[in-house]
């Protein structure tokens, strides 16, 4: 069963996205339960494909504008965790690139 693994990025754009969107006290724990599915289906969120972000995937966080974009290192067991979006900004990773 892997690892979830939130990386240093993640932690400072979720905490970021706490403060700029006025999130609830819960919100660190809603994502959790988020990314307890990974620890059985590493596999399950959507592949990003393009703009340098091959081999990433992303499920979508407590709430439908949150994305959580991680990797899945079988090698190591693990789904690193390697940011938190808000998928309605332009530098979205699952924003559309011409």
């Amino acid at each position: 069963m892997p690892r979830i693994v939130v990386g240093p990025a993640a932690a400072d754009s979720l905490d970021r996205l706490i403060l700029t969107h006025s999130l609830p006290a819960d919100t660190k724990e809603r994502v959790r339960r988020s990314l307890a599915p990974l620890m059985d289906f590493p596999r399950l969120g959507r592949a990003l494909e393009g703009g340098g972000y091959d081999g990433l995937r992303f499920v979508l966080g407590p709430w439908r504008w949150m994305v959580i974009v991680y990797e899945h290192d079988v090698a190591a067991d693990e789904a690193r965790i390697l940011a938190v979006e808000d998928a309605r900004s332009s530098t979205a990773a699952t924003s559309f690139r011409s």
